[in-house]
């Protein structure tokens, strides 16, 4: 397939390079001349053969609202669009009507992988009609890992951004169940090897999993993470559930505790945080604050 690609950051990039691995033409667009395949937006929208098919990569809200505004004068009907961002649900039903009105497709993808994507493939949440959905499955297959597993039409327009932000909140609290156990760990007069003691739980336990290798892996770059300050962002992601599961009288204690704790973080130098940090960066490469010195 040809598919146009805005946005070229740490996912982008990578699954620009993913796709074109798999045999696929992709025009790519960013605002950083030394990233893009072209100078303007215009000009990926004219070397891509009718129907188009452009997916956004780019930050939630304003951003992505500009290039959706952009695109909605570019392309013609018979066109789609692929959200791939970090997008509210509730943006991806107004972008796919503001779309549907000039006659252009609109499809939500929830995308987790991070900076391992690339060679590891990305799980795939997706909104939209059947029709735009099968039309892209070359695009989706190229993009998910191998084997039977990875991607989801999860329903209609807004469901797969919808099931991302659950997969994220989700995360927040996986995140935080392991950021308690290595405080405790670390205070306890009688552990001395708590790096160690995460590398056993790899095997053979109940709580093994990626997060926790990401975690093995932290500790044996800074085995205490006296590196780090303990503060740790939240994507916005972790707010929305915490709304939805009000909107929807579903109790959520862990996921909001999660949260709350996040915003803990901005107040002291969390320990807890330094783990969540720490993992935030190993799967996702986000930036993290290092500890200032006196």
């Amino acid at each position: 397939m040809q598919i146009g690609l805005v946005g070229l950051g740490k996912m982008g990039g990578n699954m620009r390079e993913r796709l074109r691995n798999a045999g696929h033409t992709v025009v790519g667009y960013d605002t950083k001349p030394e990233l893009s395949d072209v100078g303007h937006l215009s000009d990926l929208v004219t070397q891509l053969d009718r129907p188009r098919a452009v997916w956004v990569m780019v930050p939630a809200g304003a951003a992505t609202q500009q290039i959706i505004d952009q695109l909605a004068s570019l392309l013609r009907p018979g066109d789609v669009v692929v959200d791939g961002g970090n997008s509210r649900w509730t943006d991806d039903e107004k972008h796919a009507r503001e779309l549907d009105a000039r006659g252009i497709g609109f499809v939500d993808a929830g995308v987790s992988g991070g900076v391992w994507g690339l060679e590891h493939g990305y799980a795939l949440m997706v909104g939209g009609n059947e029709e735009h959905v099968a039309r892209l499955r070359p695009i989706f297959d190229a993009l998910k890992p191998e084997g039977p597993y990875g991607f989801v039409h999860a329903g209609r327009v807004g469901a797969g951004h919808f099931a991302k932000m659950v997969h994220n909140g989700i995360e927040y609290a996986m995140m935080q169940a392991y950021a308690e156990g290595w405080e405790l760990l670390e205070r306890a007069d009688s552990v001395d090897n708590v790096r160690e003691v995460f590398r056993s739980w790899q095997e053979g336990t109940v709580i093994r999993s990626w997060l926790l290798d990401l975690a093995v892996n932290a500790l044996d770059k800074d085995e205490h993470l006296d590196r780090l300050r303990g503060y740790a962002e939240d994507s916005g992601e972790g707010r929305w559930a915490v709304e939805a599961a009000v909107d929807h009288a579903v109790p959520l204690p862990t996921i909001t505790a999660s949260l709350f704790a996040r915003f803990a973080s901005r107040q002291e130098d969390s320990p807890q945080m330094k783990m969540v940090a720490a993992l935030r960066k190993q799967f996702g490469g986000h930036a993290v604050e290092s500890v200032k010195k006196a």
